[in-house]
């Protein structure tokens, strides 16, 4: 029964069946025709699977992000980044990842920051002999470390799921984060030694400071959300509500790049977004509920330890399993489903709550652009005017890099559980 339903699964999304469609309807055929349960049940679930305090959060960082894209943040983050590594070798590259990571910060958002930098910076860099390719491909893959570097959503819907606090996994992230980045600079580096692209003239101490006064207000949303949660002056869920009022505030007033109609243009983005990852969530609530149901978390650890005890082989089968939903699933989905099957097998062979939910979220982020479904393939796709089947060879390379760092987290808890540990104790 459970492999009928993964394949039914599996069947529709090849279909390209929509993921929440898919989802529902594959656990109510199974519940009509294999169990006595009736089908009314799946509203229900549907229902309890998104009544969270903690995915409050959720509509108010989309709606942040969004701002963020249209009122004048992104570009002034950019301009910041470069005047920092911009005259390395590599720099404009060094400038793409270190700008994802500052957009990561205020938005959380891998498609928003495939479409800000994506605008930005493809045009400079192809122009400076790095190839449309290979910054489509850095483009995309760096965009995805928003799901790892708070604030998250995928974060937030594995702590709404287990029970962990989200405070711990925010401030988790940030070194998981910087050695996933720190793996794509690296690779750029040697890219552009080989290229032999041209060095650019180092920005003066006057124009980094007049960058830094300029994105400022922009970089202060990160500053706000972790001093805001770790100084206890609020929770992760309140403070999306403050980023986002926040961002609002610099768009209307300090940097006047936005309108007032323009507010409601985004609000209405923003609440087409929200719909569109709460169905989702509420159809893997329904798949969820019905593998926990049917006892499938205890049947799986059986399965994992019948091949040894082995912490080590462990989790390299469910990075193997993660690698896979990835592929077809988007974070938050895979949160939603995987989590309540691998945490009771984490616990039983010790592995801390917070190291494998950031394990998950980095899986996650790779899943953002791996084929066939990768959501930041077609976003920028879309952008570039550039067809799904030429954006996979420049991702490929970016693939193996990101699953190099996967391991590294996997393997060294102590990257993820270092500053939770400082700052809250065991």
């Amino acid at each position: 029964m459970i492999l009928t339903l993964f394949l039914l699964l599996f069947l529709m999304l090849f279909l390209n069946i929509p993921v929440f469609i898919s989802l529902i309807l594959s656990s109510m055929i199974i519940l009509n025709f294999f169990t006595s349960i009736p089908v009314a049940i799946v509203a229900q679930r549907m229902f309890a699977g998104i009544d969270k305090f903690s995915l409050m959060a959720v509509p108010f960082f989309i709606f942040a992000a969004n701002i963020m894209n249209k009122g004048g943040l992104a570009p002034r983050i950019v301009r910041f980044a470069n005047t920092l590594v911009g005259h390395l070798s590599g720099g404009l590259a060094f400038t793409v990842v270190l700008s994802c990571m500052f957009l990561a910060a205020v938005s959380g958002s891998a498609p928003a920051t495939v479409i800000a930098i994506a605008v930005l910076m493809l045009p400079p860099m192809t122009k400076a002999g790095y190839g449309k390719s290979f910054t489509l491909g850095l483009i995309i893959a760096s965009s995805s470390v928003a799901v790892i570097i708070p604030p998250s959503i995928g974060m937030i819907v594995y702590g709404s799921v287990t029970g962990t606090s989200i405070g711990k996994l925010f401030i988790a992230g940030f070194l998981p984060g910087i050695i996933y980045s720190g793996a794509f600079m690296l690779y750029s580096y040697w890219y552009a030694k080989r290229k032999r692209i041209a060095l650019k003239q180092r920005a003066t101490f006057k124009e980094i400071i007049e960058a830094f006064k300029e994105g400022g207000w922009a970089l202060g949303i990160p500053v706000i959300i972790i001093g805001g949660i770790y100084g206890g002056i609020f929770t992760p869920t309140e403070a999306a509500g403050i980023a986002a009022a926040y961002a609002m505030f610099v768009a209307l007033f300090i940097y006047k790049e936005l309108s007032l109609k323009g507010l409601l243009d985004v609000a209405f983005e923003s609440a087409l977004s929200t719909a569109q990852i709460m169905i989702i969530l509420a159809g893997a609530s329904v798949f969820a509920w019905f593998l926990t149901r049917h006892q499938v978390p205890s049947q799986l650890a059986e399965i994992l330890m019948g091949f040894g005890s082995s912490k080590l082989f462990i989790l390299l089968i469910m990075n193997v399993i993660l690698l896979i939903a990835g592929m077809f699933l988007d974070p938050a989905s895979i949160q939603m489903i995987m989590a309540p099957l691998f945490l009771p097998i984490a616990i039983s062979i010790n592995i801390d709550a917070v190291h494998l939910g950031i394990i998950m979220v980095v899986n996650g982020a790779i899943g953002m652009f791996t084929p066939p479904f990768g959501l930041n393939l077609f976003v920028a796709s879309s952008i570039s005017k550039t067809p799904l089947g030429k954006l996979v060879p420049p991702v490929i390379p970016f693939i193996i890099i990101s699953i190099i760092s996967l391991l590294i987290i996997t393997y060294i808890p102590t990257i993820s559980l270092w500053l939770p540990t400082l700052l809250f104790g065991k």
